[in-house]
């Protein structure tokens, strides 16, 4: 067994995107293209649109916040909700009092698995 750090102080900051007070740890990556962030937004911080590389989950762990889609409408998130982005789809994801989640970028993603359970 290995331990990994994944606190806030681990993460570097997000600079792309128009990203303001939000920051990012890469955590793991598997094959098929598959990469797992740890994503850290201060109060205010944010992650401008833009189009999702992969296909994302997207899993909020600590705080509450907010994901949009192409629309901009912005969908309040707490722990235990998230949001599921397609490849190419325009984005944005942000906190107004702070927030940690879970990212998991993958090539193809289907995000209907668990409900077939």
């Amino acid at each position: 067994m290995r331990t990994i750090d994944f606190t806030r102080d681990a993460a570097q900051p997000i600079e792309r995107f128009a990203s303001v007070a939000a920051a990012s740890l890469l955590v793991g990556a598997g094959t098929g293209v598959t990469r797992v962030h740890t994503v850290y937004f201060d109060a205010g911080g944010e992650i401008g649109a833009h189009a999702a590389g992969f296909d994302q989950l997207f899993l909020v762990v600590a705080g509450a916040g907010w994901a949009a889609g192409a629309d901009g409408v912005r969908v309040p998130l707490t722990a235990g909700r998230g949001a599921v982005f397609a490849k190419g789809e325009r984005h944005a994801k942000g906190s107004e009092v702070g927030m940690t989640a879970i990212m998991i970028q993958l090539e193809a993603l289907d995000p209907d698995v668990g409900a077939r359970a």
